[in-house]
């Protein structure tokens, strides 16, 4: 099985949430990870499993605004995050309204504040409906990944997505 995973992520949290889950599932095959401002020159059918995930802003996908709005956060003088290399380019918002119609087998996380998802919403559930528009299987349910009020992800949180590959990879 070959599988790639395709991240946002403002802070750091969400790709050490994927790259934890492509440790999971590497177990039973090959696995890319790439950033989604790298995601365009990926051919999608030369894989068996796309794994989508990006942080939650304002209960859904980040936008630019948004976007914008970490980058303000990262540069404050008392800030304790540190901005992602490429976080200001291109989301997966952007990335899954640009792709034709397609077919395959896919699955959606994202991270969000540990608070309740009606309080917080998730990135993951919007990021499940356009690959179901955009001809995908869905394969499990949608996973979110908890970080603290200081934007860190919480405790096992890395591990806990590390099972949840390795679960997602038994099943394929």
């Amino acid at each position: 099985m070959s599988t790639l995973v395709v991240y946002e992520s403002m802070f750091g949290n969400t790709r050490h949430v994927a790259e934890a889950i492509a440790r999971g599932v590497a177990t039973t095959g090959a696995v890319k990870t790439v950033p989604v401002s790298q995601a365009r020159e990926e051919d999608l059918s030369a894989y068996d499993l796309l794994i989508v995930g990006g942080p939650t802003h304002v209960h859904g996908m980040s936008r630019e605004s948004t976007r914008r709005g970490a980058e303000a956060t990262a540069r404050k003088p008392d800030s304790t995050v540190t901005l992602e290399p490429d976080a200001t380019s291109e989301g997966i918002r952007e990335w899954l309204s640009s792709l034709p119609p397609s077919h395959g087998r896919a699955v959606a996380f994202d991270t969000r504040a540990d608070a309740p998802a009606l309080l917080t919403g998730r990135a993951s559930k919007g990021i499940g409906k356009k690959l179901r528009h955009l001809g995908f299987d869905l394969v499990a349910e949608s996973e979110s990944f908890l970080v603290d009020k200081e934007s860190h992800l919480e405790d096992d949180e890395a591990t806990r997505a590390e099972q949840w590959g390795r679960v997602l990879a038994q099943h394929q």
